[in-house]
């Protein structure tokens, strides 16, 4: 059962992504969100300040040509009741589907007061 939600909450956070709904994005989450990438630890308190910062992000994304982005080669690693250890490939694709970048991720999905949102990322971004 928690591995579902688990993934669940994982696509929760990529529908929320890819319609750039910055504050559905934030609900997606659980805090304090904690991303690593490119060597550089993220920290962000609340779903106002992550959405304030996907907002930040959108030009740069579409600079790049994203249209949106898809999880493949997903795998349950550990699962309990409150928390689920999800390992991925993750795709950033054109609008015709091209895939123009792909890295491999780790993200950690927790329970917190019945929610269930990503809490922790870990991605080799290149």
């Amino acid at each position: 059962m928690s591995a579902e939600k688990g993934r669940e909450a994982l696509r929760e956070f990529l529908v929320s992504f890819n319609a750039q709904d910055h504050e559905r994005h934030g609900r997606s989450l659980n805090y304090p969100h904690v991303r690593l990438a490119n060597g550089h630890f993220q920290h962000i308190e609340s779903a106002e300040e992550f959405a304030e910062r996907s907002r930040q992000n959108k030009p740069r994304l579409l600079a790049e040509g994203w249209y949106h982005s898809e999880a493949r080669d997903l795998v349950v690693v550990h699962a309990d009741d409150t928390k689920v250890h999800l390992a991925m490939r993750m795709d950033r694709c054109r609008e015709d589907g091209t895939v123009y970048k792909s890295f491999d991720t780790f993200w950690i999905a927790t329970e917190v007061d019945s929610h269930w949102g990503i809490q922790f990322r870990s991605s080799y971004l290149v």
